[in-house]
C-alpha cells in the first residue's frame, strides 16, 4: 500500500472513532436528561448546595447545552471534515488529478 492509501486508511479509522464518540456522547446527554426528568423534586441538590429548584434547573440545562456544543465542536465537525477530505481524495484519485 502506498502513502496515500495508508493516509486514507488512517483517516477512515479516525472518522469511525469520531462518529462513535458522537453517538456515545448523545447517549450520555440523553441519560443525563432522563435522570433530570425523573428527579424533578431536586431534593438532594437543594439540600446539599443550598440552591433553589430554579437554579438547579438552570444549571442542568446549561450543562446539557454545553455538552451538546462540545460534542458538535470536538467530534461531529472533525468527522464531517474528514469525510469531506476522503471524498475529495477519492474523486481526485478517480480523475487522476494528484493535487490533493
Amino acid at each position: 500500500m502506498n502513502v496515500s492509501g495508508d493516509l486514507n486508511h488512517v483517516l477512515d479509522v479516525i472518522s469511525k472513532i469520531l462518529i462513535r464518540c458522537v453517538l456515545m456522547n448523545v447517549g450520555v446527554i440523553l441519560l443525563w436528561w432522563c435522570f433530570f426528568m425523573i428527579s424533578r423534586g431536586h431534593g438532594l441538590q437543594t439540600l446539599i448546595f443550598n440552591l433553589t429548584p430554579h437554579e438547579v434547573t438552570l444549571i442542568t440545562y446549561c450543562g446539557i447545552a454545553f455538552a451538546k456544543l462540545c460534542n458538535i465542536m470536538f467530534f461531529l465537525f472533525p468527522y464531517v471534515a474528514i469525510k469531506w477530505v476522503l471524498k475529495v481524495r477519492k474523486s481526485s484519485e478517480v480523475t487522476g488529478n494528484g493535487s490533493v
